[in-house]
């Protein structure tokens, strides 16, 4: 009658079964399927810390999944979901057959008879509608073949910008403010550069539950006497790690990080130096942050005066400084203005360009860095190039002229197709209904579209709600490429198993057959996805260097512009990528219009557990279900107690756009007025309370600020 290790503070990483020294200790999965007889090097479909795992394999299906004990990424590492969650392979709703709906539902098609239908209604609709109605989604589950193929099939084929990623949900706004600053929009600095830093400052990230391999290297780096700065709401789990936690008030990080700044300037705590050689017009900064006092911010965001000062201190003069980031920092009204205050307190202190240093935003999916630099965005080319510059040597290497104009986003697609302006979206693993915000108002516009395609591993609730055609997809153990990590490295992905049928194919080959269908061939005529990656080396000079034989051991971090440079580890040491200076941003404060009231007196945040991931398509057909069944509503005691809400009850949360029943879980982990949960349960669809608002620089939705009511089920008015 011991307690379950379920019931324990264990994470189920299998570390123990690692380095048990007798044997004694083993995954469950080996005894049950048998030892493995080959195991294949890949990287991690899961997150975006990219880590590389070994994958075992016995009669054609994986027994047991191990982390490469030499790998510079993980160290041998691996958490509950890139080593346990791969049961989905062989899920039985896996779509293993093209769908096509046919009076009303979806029914098994041939390959060619839906290639064939998707080509004909596509031809259809661009004679009728133009380009313009046409768009093109990729995903960040995709490789970066897929991703390139994707968006040169928008631009060549259909003749439109409007195609994008699920990066426009999450990191957009870390693309936008840091290649506004740095001219170049992912991390400055490595992952081993924790382990250089004297503080490490992290911004909105839970990284022990959703980058837990990176999130236990902060721990450790803490715990080595490494100063941490936490600003989040919750008190997370590396918030009991650190040496000043700022618990701001949802929304309010713009207001923080500038009262920060402030106090920076007003001290003299700046690296004087660093501003003289390297940025311009601090002075207008400084006159634009001179309201942003530490007292007048304290009322704003919740946070002491004097932790709001020690915190500025301690980053600007325990150096060298790293700044981590997250989700808690992007997905707000002003996700791009807070991630660019992040960049000016890096900018004022120096705490750029130099081991230790830099801005880190920890990616949230295995290739959103990926999907993105390869072209999935409606205003950049290959290489996050903007078209206008990019535009002349795409359309040289395409053959093809190329369209001018920015394209619509993700969220502006959606729009447009509620508005009876989109007519076809392809959507390539990518669960729109069950991710983006206002789910209802959601697969409404979807509803309304002449053409949905989705290519995807299962029928998710997009393609069930509203595809016209499903396409099945191989998963990343069952295909070749590569992903992008978060700190810029370009792994390997390859094969360990077989798709289950021969219909299940790369994301990459359906898009080519519709093209050469549409009279495009010559324009798509790969055989693998290495003639694949060598187009894209083409198309992006910075990766020029980058061949899949030196991929082989461990990837390379870009910029890598020829075969004998070594990669980077480290950006912007003597110069940005636009220059030798660059200017500090600006953006006042304004409150998000969703805040509480009377009928919406509760702040709810919405964020990822440990045990699944993102909208559950993987994770929730695994054995990781058993640790996380279901979504739970985090409520804090005091609010509870007021409520009648008893531990494990179900209570009804109310917003503006719908309500939805979850169990409660009594913590102190959020403050009094704020709730917390996670929306991978698909049966719960928390995504029917988010809203509208989105960031006003880059429409990335504002899903950490949702006002809500709550009350125990049964309970009405």
């Amino acid at each position: 009658g011991g307690t379950s290790l379920k019931d324990s503070p264990c994470v189920s990483c299998g570390a123990c079964a690692s380095t048990c020294p007798s044997g004694a200790i083993d995954d469950k999965t080996v005894l049950l399927l048998g030892v493995p007889e080959r195991f294949t090097r890949t990287t991690c479909p899961y997150c975006g810390v990219g880590c590389e795992l070994d994958v075992g394999v016995k009669g054609g299906r994986i027994t047991q999944i191990l982390p490469a004990l030499d790998s510079p990424v993980n160290k041998g590492h691996a958490c509950v979901k890139g080593r346990y969650a791969w049961g989905f392979l062989d899920a039985p709703d896996r779509v293993t057959r093209p769908l096509i709906r046919k009076d009303g539902v979806l029914s098994s098609a041939s390959w060619d008879e839906a290639i064939g239908f998707v080509a004909g209604r596509l031809k259809d609709i661009l004679a009728a509608r133009g380009p313009s109605a046409v768009g093109v989604l990729g995903s960040s589950r995709s490789t970066n073949e897929e991703n390139y193929v994707a968006q040169k099939f928008a631009r060549v084929v259909l003749g439109t910008n409007n195609v994008d990623c699920c990066a426009r949900v999450c990191h957009a706004p870390t693309a936008h403010a840091m290649a506004g600053l740095f001219g170049t929009g992912a991390a400055t600095s490595s992952y081993d550069d924790l382990e250089r830093a004297r503080t490490i400052l992290v911004c909105g990230a839970n990284a022990t539950e959703n980058h837990p391999v990176v999130g236990a290297r902060i721990r450790q780096a803490a715990r080595r006497g490494t100063s941490l700065i936490v600003i989040d709401p919750r008190r997370i789990e590396l918030a009991a790690e650190a040496t000043i936690h700022l618990a701001t008030r949802p929304g309010t990080n713009v207001a923080l990080l500038q009262a920060m700044a402030h106090v920076i300037l007003r001290e003299g705590l700046a690296d004087e130096e660093f501003l003289r050689e390297r940025v311009v017009d601090v002075e207008q900064f400084r006159t634009a942050l001179a309201e942003s006092t530490p007292e007048r911010v304290s009322a704003i965001c919740h946070v002491p005066v004097d932790r709001i000062v020690a915190a500025a201190r301690l980053y600007a003069t325990a150096k060298p400084g790293l700044i981590v980031h997250g989700l808690g920092a992007t997905e707000h009204r002003q996700g791009s203005d807070g991630v660019a205050a992040l960049s000016d307190l890096a900018l004022l202190t120096g705490n750029v360009g130099k081991p230790g240093s830099g801005v880190n935003p920890l990616r949230g999916q295995n290739n959103v860095q990926g999907s993105a630099h390869m072209g999935c965005e409606p205003s950049r080319l290959t290489g996050y190039v903007p078209i206008a510059k990019g535009k002349a040597a795409h359309e040289a290497l395409w053959g093809s002229t190329l369209p001018a104009e920015r394209g619509r986003d993700l969220m502006e697609m959606i729009d447009a197709a509620g508005q009876g302006a989109l007519s076809a979206l392809w959507c390539m693993g990518y669960d729109v209904a069950q991710t983006n915000p206002h789910r209802q108002a959601t697969i409404a516009a979807l509803k309304k579209l002449e053409l949905l395609v989705v290519q995807d591993l299962f029928v998710t609730e997009t393609a069930a709600e509203a595809a016209h055609v499903v396409i099945p997809a191989a998963a990343s153990f069952e295909k070749d490429g590569t992903f992008m990590n978060a700190e810029r490295r370009v792994s390997r992905v390859r094969a360990a198993v077989s798709p289950p049928t021969s219909d299940c194919r790369p994301d990459w080959v359906p898009l080519a057959e519709v093209a050469r269908a549409l009279g495009h061939g010559e324009q798509f005529a790969w055989h693998n996805v290495e003639q694949i990656w060598d187009e894209i080396r083409v198309a992006w000079p910075p990766g020029q260097g980058m061949a899949y034989r030196r991929l082989e051991q461990h990837g390379l971090q870009w910029p890598c512009p020829d075969e004998g440079h070594p990669g980077s580890t480290l950006l912007h040491g003597e110069t940005f990528s636009m220059g030798k200076t660059t200017r500090l941003a600006f953006e006042r404060f304004t409150e998000t219009p969703e805040h509480v009231s009377e009928q919406y007196p509760f702040l709810l945040v919405t964020g990822r557990t440990l045990h699944a991931f993102n909208a559950g398509t993987m994770t929730g057909r695994t054995k990781n279900l058993e640790l996380r069944p279901t979504d739970v509503l985090d409520i804090h005691p005091v609010d509870a107690g007021r409520l009648g809400i008893d531990d494990g009850a179900h209570v009804r949360i109310t917003s503006a756009r719908g309500e939805v029943e979850l169990p409660a879980r009594l913590t102190t982990e959020v403050h009094p007025g704020e709730l917390f949960t996670t929306f991978h349960d698909v049966k719960a669809r928390v995504n029917d309370l988010t809203g509208d608002v989105r960031d006003t620089a880059t429409h990335t939705p504002e899903y950490k600020v949702t006002a809500v009511a709550l009350a125990p089920v049964g309970a009405r008015g």
